[in-house]
């Protein structure tokens, strides 16, 4: 492009690229200043001429500019106003989508000028033009399939129908309100700090992992990632587990066996973690139907117990063993605590509170799964918050009406309830009521079997969402490459990325614990390895409000700092409550991955809170000098060394050091020149 006004001056020529070459409107125009000092001569028109040249001629191939030789030629100057501004180009206004996509340049290129020595990364696009969609065939969940199902579905466990009743005879129907109540608090309180966290930006596959990781560093993300996910497949084995055991109870009523003993827990366990297996190595969307069925039998179940309580009881025998119906004086009678010893436990709140807390630790479920879901930050606090009302709603129904219908001891004998004294016996001598039977709720329903179905499907849908966890959480760890040796699992197969290699380790550990047939004890220990990761969740929220930094701009604004710390806290006292050896063993492995992490240093920087921390504290440390008077005792010298790069003059630099000995403050300073153009001198 040549532009005269009379006048003429020597400047130089910069070539720039083909405006054919299309690129986003963030792609600063690259020079070609090979043919720097050898180009015409170029003469500048008046702004009003000067405009209607540059439009005819702003789609050629090639343009010249004559700039002065004192300055950076790697960047693009305006013509007009010289600046280091790019001219305008229509290909920058066009849709970002229908042409290539580039980095746009650091400041540090920019201002180092190094573009010319970085090759552009571009993205693949098809033969049509348009880029290609990499997810493009992936299974993904709405909030309500991904989310608050396999919350209800996780929380709902075995629990629900085998030890609620049990539950409201020790403590009473007020204190068993309010025990629900007070576990509700607990995970209501970290799922409120998880969607702070969740909605603070782009939430990838790893759920629990992955927000821990990204908020409080690699250390306690992966402490606590390797944790969770064994957890998940023990879990996972005591979900199958419990489901054999029902199965074995309803074949020993029919007086069947396999072989018998804890033999058939074995055979029925290995069959069934099998079968779940296979089908979420299928897919992700037939994991999910089956979700779906056994949600349905699970609501079915619970309104078929809703239903028998309002219908009451058929016969003399139901009578006989505890169910009378609704009944004022049952209720006040079960309204208050009647602590007793069972199962070599003197029991008391704690106590039974430890026991009931496991079945609120299924609120994780939703979020193990981040990766397959549409929108995860708008996923994530609906469901699990929704969850938690429903079945909290749901464990405050049926708590209150089995103290409504059913007495807390009963002799079964007819006999007994027509003489008036099936309620009259001695301690460990009567076999039912809501003390002596773990059968309440099916004795209550309308349809027994479906209760049976119902606890089916707890359990498998349990150890399904286990299943589906582990590896999941276990992926994104080995992918991040924090442990050595694992990096082996992080492979994903098919378009939904599944880690198949994970379902294999996860089968494995699974079999090896379901054959061991018996896991009472180690029950404890993996309540507390989800209680460390819903204490480090609240921690995270805590310390990221704490430290503030200015990534920290969640969108989901019903989260207090103070609450979060509170829910820190009684996740801890829950864990010791439970069990305090467990509690023990659960920290001693925390600190043992952590500190395996810590020396091993990862090549890892995620901007995590307490890189912010750190800054803040210097901050405030530097302020708080303001106000310390000086004295010769405390006397630092602090010295600047004009030394230029430090490199270039180590002698000066070594000699400065011999006077600070990393005790006080050493600058050493660069001046660096730039020439100043003529027009600005002028």
């Amino acid at each position: 492009m040549s532009m005269t006004n009379g006048k003429s001056k020597a400047l130089d020529v910069v070539e720039l690229g083909d405006l054919n070459d299309k690129r986003t409107r963030f792609q600063v125009n690259k020079v070609n200043n090979e043919n720097v000092g050898n180009g015409p001569v170029l003469h500048v028109l008046p702004a009003e001429d000067a405009s209607s040249e540059e439009e005819d001629n702003v789609h050629s191939a090639t343009e010249t500019t004559r700039l002065n030789s004192d300055t950076d030629n790697r960047n693009v100057k305006s013509f007009r106003q010289l600046t280091r501004e790019a001219l305008p180009r229509l290909d920058n206004y066009r849709n970002i989508m229908s042409f290539q996509a580039a980095n746009r340049p650091t400041l540090e290129e920019l201002h180092n000028a190094t573009l010319l020595n970085k090759t552009p990364t571009m993205t693949t696009v098809s033969f049509n033009g348009k880029l290609e969609d990499t997810s493009e065939g992936q299974v993904k969940f709405g909030w309500i399939q991904g989310v608050l199902v396999r919350c209800l579905l996780n929380i709902w466990g075995v629990m629900l129908f085998l030890r609620l009743s049990w539950v409201v005879a020790q403590t009473g129907v007020g204190y068993a309100i309010l025990l629900i109540l007070t576990t509700s608090t607990v995970t209501t309180i970290t799922a409120v700090s998880m969607s702070a966290i969740s909605t603070n930006g782009v939430i990838k596959g790893g759920g629990t992992y992955y927000m821990i990781s990204r908020s409080l560093g690699p250390e306690f993300g992966g402490s606590i990632g390797l944790i969770f996910s064994l957890a998940n497949a023990v879990a996972c084995a005591m979900y199958v587990v419990g489901f054999c055991e029902s199965m074995g109870d309803l074949l020993k009523s029919h007086e069947l066996k396999i072989v018998g003993g804890v033999n058939d827990i074995r055979i029925i366990g290995s069959v069934t973690i099998l079968l779940l297996t296979i089908l979420v190595v299928f897919g992700m969307e037939w994991e999910a139907k089956a979700q779906l069925v056994l949600l349905a039998i699970l609501l079915i179940a619970i309104l078929d117990f809703v239903i028998g309580s309002i219908i009451g009881p058929t016969n003399d025998e139901d009578r006989a063993k505890g169910f009378i119906g609704y009944d004022l004086k049952v209720f006040k009678e079960n309204l208050y605590a009647d602590y007793r010893f069972s199962q070599g436990v003197d029991h008391s709140f704690f106590s039974v509170f430890a026991v009931f807390f496991p079945a609120a630790t299924g609120i994780l479920a939703g979020a193990n799964i981040s990766g397959d879901l549409k929108d995860p930050q708008s996923a994530i606090p609906k469901g699990t918050l929704l969850a938690i009302l429903l079945t909290t709603a749901s464990y405050i129904l049926i708590a209150v009406i089995s103290g409504f219908t059913v007495v807390r001891d009963a002799t079964g004998n007819v006999t007994d309830y027509l003489a008036g004294n099936s309620t009259t016996c001695d301690p460990g001598q009567c076999r039912h009521g809501l003390h002596n039977s773990f059968q309440v709720i099916e004795l209550v329903s309308w349809f027994g079997p479906i209760i049976y179905a119902g606890c089916f499907a707890a359990t498998l849908s349990s150890a399904l969402a286990s299943l589906v966890s582990a590896p999941k959480v276990f992926q994104a760890l080995c992918k991040d490459k924090l442990y050595p040796y694992i990096g082996w699992f992080g492979k994903g197969y098919g378009k939904n990325n599944e880690p198949v290699r994970g379902y294999i380790l996860t089968f494995i550990i699974a079999v090896a614990f379901i054959l061991i047939g018996e896991l009472n004890m180690i029950a404890p220990l993996i309540s507390n390895f989800f209680l460390a990761a819903y204490t480090l969740i609240n921690f995270s929220t805590f310390h990221a409000s704490l430290a503030k930094p200015v990534g920290w701009r969640p969108t989901f604004k019903y989260y207090n700092m103070w609450l979060s710390l509170l829910g820190s806290i009684l996740c801890v006292v829950v864990m010791f409550l439970i069990s305090w050896w467990t509690a023990l063993i659960t920290f001693s492995a925390l600190l043992a991955l952590y500190l395996i992490v810590s020396i091993r240093k990862p090549e890892v920087n995620w901007g995590s809170t307490t890189q912010a921390q750190t800054y803040k504290n210097a901050l405030q440390a530097v302020y708080q000098l303001n106000a310390v008077e000086e004295h010769v005792k405390n006397y630092r010298p602090q010295i600047l060394v004009l030394s230029g790069m430090p490199s270039a003059r180590p002698a000066l630099v070594d000699f400065s050091y011999l006077l600070t000995k990393n005790l006080s403050l050493l600058i050493c300073g660069h001046i660096n020149s730039v020439s100043i153009y003529r027009e600005l001198k002028n």
